[in-house]
């Protein structure tokens, strides 16, 4: 994802709309499989984190919502599948929003936080578009708008992304470290390849001025043989 891309979705506030048209045939695939959920917990990619109802404790948060917290057993279920890709592709879905489910059995729930409402009611609708999912909770959280908090994305974009080692993360149509920012607070969703880099987001995040706090929620990948 290039800055400039950046920089229209928080300058367009109705880039949505016009993108839904444009990506319906893309977020079609694979709904007439039938599926059955399982139980456990699965880290995908693009910063969407899938986790089993009982996985999430109570009152573990990020600055704008819940958050899944890392586990060892992963659902490799159809329907968690199908779930994670219908999400990853929903129009303008970006390194500034961060969208997780759990699943328990027909019953999915989404939870995270994005820029728009509009992103919120479509993911709700994909949801329900899905074959095997009878009911959907929607408890994404809509960031407020405020020019100081676009400044913050903005410029803490540039320090992560034009960093020498992490850029490469920047380089996926969706990059895989998302930067929630609320009122001031910064929290970094997602994952990463490793501690090292895990740590020097942290940093290239504090070293951004007028941040309020920074909590680093990224979570290191499995390694080879370890598997997603």
């Amino acid at each position: 994802m290039s800055y400039a891309t950046t920089e229209r979705l928080l300058r367009s506030p109705f880039g949505v709309e016009r993108a839904v048209k444009r990506n319906e045939a893309v977020r079609v695939v694979g709904r007439k499989a039938g599926h059955l959920g399982m139980r456990g917990v699965i880290v995908l990619g693009g910063g969407l984190l899938c986790a089993a109802l009982g996985a999430i404790p109570t009152g573990a948060q990020t600055s704008g919502g819940t958050k899944p917290v890392s586990a060892e057993v992963k659902d490799s279920s159809p329907l968690a599948k199908e779930v994670h890709h219908q999400l990853l592709t929903l129009p303008f879905y970006s390194v500034f929003d961060n969208i997780g489910f759990s699943l328990e059995g027909n019953k999915v729930t989404l939870y995270g936080q994005v820029l728009r409402g509009s992103l919120k009611k479509h993911a709700e609708a994909e949801m329900k578009s899905i074959e095997g999912i009878e009911v959907v909770v929607n408890r994404i959280e809509v960031l407020p708008t405020l020019a100081s908090d676009d400044d913050l994305r903005r410029s803490i974009y540039r320090s992560i992304f034009e960093d020498s080692t992490l850029s490469r993360y920047a380089v996926q149509a969706v990059p895989s470290i998302h930067i929630i920012v609320k009122n001031g607070d910064v929290a970094l969703e997602g994952t990463v390849g490793s501690a090292a880099d895990r740590n020097l987001a942290t940093a290239r995040t504090n070293a951004v001025a007028n941040i309020r706090s920074v909590k680093n929620n990224l979570l290191v990948q499995a390694k080879a043989g370890g598997g997603e």
